[in-house]
């Protein structure tokens, strides 16, 4: 049975030294700090990698995270998956749990996550399953 978690979600970005620092690179690095509200109540700590592309407006992301906390009454960890690209301003995101990532209450968790961001608040609306 799927089941939706919602809430809202605080995010902080820094920026990490990069893999690659030869002039015109367009290749970035990030840690990523959560804190979830709602439905998942908890944190999250991961790392991103970011490429710009030449038009403005364009570039891709990879992103893990991994999630600690209590998802409608049941804790447990799990590992977000993110891909994300925005072509000329026009954003594509595809966010996933990881496969048998579930830790303690959250074993067997599958699901997909999406994001919204509307006046400078973002918000998730997470669709999910729980194998017993």
């Amino acid at each position: 049975m799927t089941t939706h978690a919602r809430g809202a979600f605080e995010v902080t970005l820094k920026p990490l030294p990069a893999y690659e620092s030869a002039e015109g690179s367009m290749l970035g690095r990030m840690s990523i700090d959560k804190q979830f509200h709602g439905d998942l109540e908890g944190t999250s700590k991961g790392e991103m990698l970011t490429g710009g592309g030449v038009a403005k407006g364009s570039a891709g992301y990879v992103a893990i995270e991994r999630v600690s906390g209590t998802l409608h009454g049941r804790t447990g960890t799990f590992i977000l998956q993110h891909s994300g690209t925005m072509t000329r301003g026009a954003p594509q995101l595809s966010i996933s749990v990881v496969p048998d990532s579930g830790t303690g209450q959250l074993v067997g968790l599958t699901g997909r996550m999406d994001i919204k961001i509307a006046d400078g608040k973002h918000f998730y609306d997470f669709e999910y399953t729980l194998s017993p």
